[in-house]
């Protein structure tokens, strides 16, 4: 009897809010690998917010999800069987095989990880493409050069942001996150170590922003756009550098995306800001995995995922989770 296969494939592009059916879940034959190919059992999803972009029939980085496609995503799957000299079974492998209980690969853009040199989850976080994107965004387009600089960090109680506060703590900068809630802004100042947080729900975050910000802004990292995104600007230093990651609090907009409004600061101030896309640096992701790696091990990077445990069906709600602010650190389902 053949092996069922369950997919999550999208039915119908988004308007505003992810919607249940925007989805479709069907079940497949799961076939076996041809001679150069390995299979695999799915076991951690990878959820992040560049998703909702990808559900989108617009101009990008990377082409849309397609109608009736599986749901792109990066996964770690567990190799069943192999004909594949690179990869046997039991070994653990990571690439972006999608939203299915079952894959079939040839091994391209696949990486086999060791679970006993980290969790798993660790490799879809900050060992993985979170960890890529906040060190090149910080450290190459944020051009940080440490001691003396105030980061901010908007979304900082996510994968990202999590990450950029914490490289921006042991280059010797001031570092402000700005999160939603109370609890998340106590997680960033008493476990990671962030200067500042400040709970953008609260009544004046202009006030507050300003107050952690005596020096003004150095580097703003923003996961987030909008009003925050113009309240930032309005405090950068000279010669600041404003770096693009990301803008969650626009992507599911039904109406057009907010651009800033303060931009104008960027003149007053001789600084910059620029947009950036982590596949750009492909070729430097060793060199910085093997960084990262080693601040984690000497205690200097404290890996935040949150880990929902349920059946492969659970991927619509579980993404969307990220949306209402729901999860701390880098969000990840474990298919059961």
């Amino acid at each position: 009897m053949s092996q069922s296969n369950r997919q999550i494939r999208l039915a119908a592009r988004p308007q505003g809010d992810v919607k249940p059916t925007d989805w479709e879940h069907v079940d497949v034959d799961h076939v076996a690998p041809g001679e150069g190919e390995f299979a695999g059992v799915t076991k951690l999803i990878s959820l992040d917010p560049a998703m909702r972009g990808w559900l989108n029939d617009a101009r990008s980085y990377i082409p849309p999800v397609g109608i009736g496609e599986v749901m792109r995503a990066g996964t770690i799957v567990e190799v069943t069987e192999s004909n594949h000299p690179k990869f046997a079974v039991g070994d653990h492998v990571v690439g972006t095989f999608g939203v299915q209980t079952h894959v079939v690969s040839d091994g391209r853009g696949c990486l086999r990880v060791d679970p006993s040199a980290a969790p798993l989850p660790t490799f879809l976080g900050a060992l993985g493409m979170t960890g890529m994107t906040a060190y090149f965004g910080l450290l190459d387009v944020g051009a940080l050069k440490g001691e003396g600089e105030t980061v901010v960090v908007s979304g900082a109680a996510g994968a990202v942001g999590t990450i950029v506060g914490q490289i921006a703590k042991l280059k010797g900068a001031r570092v402000v996150g700005i999160a939603g809630g109370q609890e998340k802004c106590d997680m960033l100042v008493e476990e990671l170590g962030f200067d500042a947080a400040l709970d953008y729900r609260g009544d004046d975050l202009r006030g507050a922003l300003r107050a952690a910000t005596p020096d003004r802004i150095d580097v703003y990292f923003d996961n987030v756009g909008g009003e925050i995104l113009d309240l930032a600007l309005a405090r950068l230093n000279m010669k600041a550098r404003v770096v693009i990651c990301g803008a969650i609090s626009q992507y599911n907009n039904s109406t057009a995306v907010a651009g800033p409004s303060n931009y104008l600061s960027l003149l007053v101030a001789r600084a910059r800001m620029e947009g950036f896309v982590v596949f750009d640096y492909a070729a430097q992701y060793a060199e910085a995995a093997a960084e990262i790696a080693g601040w984690i091990g000497e205690g200097k990077i404290k890996t935040k995922e949150h880990v929902v445990s349920g059946e492969i069906d659970e991927f619509p709600e579980t993404l969307n989770m990220l949306f209402r602010g729901e999860n701390v650190g880098k969000l990840i389902l474990e298919v059961a």
